[in-house]
């Protein structure tokens, strides 16, 4: 029962991550410019997050959360409009 519940919480907190991520985008730049492959590499990313969790039972709920954030915190770094603002 434990690991169905760690996981639906690394679960739950990779679909916000990614949700909070497009809604970003899409009021920052809007539909022509939306990073997809962002998205796409986000979303990969968070399956395999959750696939490693669900496997291993050792993984730490707040150990998969904090990989999940850095990932995610990566991501955003490499879009278009951080790289507007840093240069």
């Amino acid at each position: 029962m434990e690991k169905i519940l760690s996981t639906i919480a690394v679960t739950t907190f990779v679909v916000m991550s990614t949700a909070t991520f497009g809604y970003v985008q899409y009021t920052s730049v809007g539909l022509s410019q939306y990073p997809y492959f962002h998205l796409g590499s986000l979303i990969i990313g968070g399956l395999v997050v959750i696939s490693l969790k669900n496997k291993f039972s050792r993984l730490y709920v707040t150990e998969a959360l904090g990989v999940f954030a850095l990932y995610t915190v990566m991501i955003y770094l490499f879009t278009m409009p951080v790289i507007d603002v840093v240069t």
